[in-house]
């Protein structure tokens, strides 16, 4: 059934017809699960961004660093013992925790950009590639592919 805010086929698959029907069920019970935990992902990082937006508030109002490099570097070591714990690849772990933390310094870069007296509000610069985590990030060349993220 297709949900009709966001056109979304939670049956669909190219899988359909070439398996037999049991199985499809349990693979489809299995990805809602998925789909049920991917919608809660991203409530959550929309809460996160939320709680970011005003630091960078606060850092843009006390003219500090959008960068934190000590606490990035804790917050990446305590996210590796995490995902160590809870059975999950600490290195995926580290390389979406830079990802989180390059957009956050590029958020916190534009609102302090935004702030200054006569800045283009329209106009960024400096970009989150100036930053350590941000720029192992990108040489990881981290992404996050859709299929690795579905069963």
């Amino acid at each position: 059934m297709t949900h009709p805010r966001s056109g979304f086929d939670p049956a669909a698959s190219s899988l359909a017809g070439g398996v037999a029907p049991e199985v499809m069920a349990e693979l489809l019970s299995v990805r809602s699960s998925i789909d049920n935990i991917d919608a809660t992902l991203v409530y959550l990082l929309a809460e996160r961004f939320k709680a970011t937006q005003r630091v960078g508030h606060l850092k843009a109002e006390h003219d500090l660093p959008a960068g934190d490099p000590q606490r990035e570097a804790a917050q990446i070591a305590r996210l590796r013992m995490l995902a160590e714990e809870a059975q999950l690849d600490p290195a995926f772990a580290e390389k979406f925790l830079n990802f989180i933390i390059s957009e956050v310094i590029r958020h916190h870069q534009a609102i302090s950009e935004n702030r200054r007296p006569g800045s283009d509000p329209t106009r960024r610069t400096g970009t989150a590639e100036a930053h350590p985590a941000a720029s192992d990030a990108a040489g990881q060349g981290v992404s996050v592919d859709p299929g690795e993220l579905h069963a």
